[in-house]
């Protein structure tokens, strides 16, 4: 079973959330909340394999709570807003969250964004990543911490990092370098390893970030 929390401030939201998550044999809504604080409470003591949360609550807001949850828990955080994205985007996924989704996202999208983040996966949308390499370009200058850290995997782990960023699957680097699933599913989690880093939304970040992939290349 996959063990969810909802924290929304909007009553009606987290009632409507969990009804469509329930109704999931394979999904269990563990914990609701309404504000920030309690979302990071929940986490902590539930330890559930997602968090749904809103960007706009009392308390924490939602770039603030899913900060402490990545800090404290292994749960992965599926961010919503009933808002045009721009304004949290790159901050709640700096903040460590998984995916984003707009809260009228239809119900099989909601479910299926779900089993994805659960899995480990990162739900970025190519609109998603166009509007995060926008805010990495309009900052200009690469982290020198991160770029040190790129630069020393090695050439195989570094050439899977700018794939990834490429958006493409485990299955899909294998194809590209004419190796088995596994191999790249090795290389990943050693480059994960080496780079402190929880998914694949995470890793899309530290490549362009670091300098190793640039806006427009």
């Amino acid at each position: 079973m996959m063990r969810v929390v909802i924290a929304d401030d909007q009553e009606l939201f987290r009632a409507g959330f969990a009804t469509i998550l329930r109704a999931e044999p394979d999904i269990e809504v563990v914990a609701e909340a309404a504000d920030g604080a309690a979302a990071v409470q929940a986490a902590t003591e539930l330890q559930p394999d997602v968090v749904l949360m809103d960007m706009r609550m009392p308390v924490l807001d939602g770039v603030e709570a899913t900060r402490q949850v990545c800090a404290r828990t292994d749960s992965r955080v599926l961010a919503l807003t009933m808002f045009d994205p721009d304004e949290y985007l790159y901050a709640v996924l700096r903040a460590g969250a998984s995916g984003f989704l707009l809260k009228d996202v239809p119900r099989a999208e909601l479910v299926h964004a779900v089993r994805v983040v659960a899995a480990g996966d990162a739900l970025l949308a190519p609109a998603v990543t166009t509007r995060v390499i926008g805010e990495l370009h309009r900052r200009g200058h690469p982290d020198h911490t991160l770029a040190r850290a790129v630069a020393a995997l090695t050439p195989r782990e570094t050439d899977v990092l700018r794939l990834i960023a490429g958006g493409l699957t485990n299955a899909e680097i294998a194809a590209h370098h004419q190796l088995s699933e596994h191999t790249i599913k090795t290389h990943v989690g050693n480059l994960f390893i080496k780079l402190d880093l929880r998914d694949r939304a995470q890793a899309v970040m530290v490549a362009y970030e670091s300098g190793l992939v640039v806006p427009g290349s």
